[in-house]
């Protein structure tokens, strides 16, 4: 399952429900990039999710 490595969100289930009331199982999943991340002087790869890229959580490395 995909997981973020910076704020470890994951997959997330819930229910679909119709006008007529009847359930079905759901799943949310994240959106999970693979970043090359800068951690101290060394570049590595790690896969993040998109809220942590935006908000400044991680170092990308160019």
């Amino acid at each position: 399952m995909a997981k973020c490595e910076v704020c470890g969100k994951s997959v997330q289930f819930g229910c679909n429900v119709s006008h007529s009331h009847k359930r079905t199982n759901k799943m949310w999943k994240p959106n999970i990039k693979k970043v090359r991340v800068l951690e101290g002087s060394n570049k590595i790869r790690k896969y993040v999710c998109t809220q942590c890229i935006r908000s400044g959580k991680v170092a990308k490395a160019v």
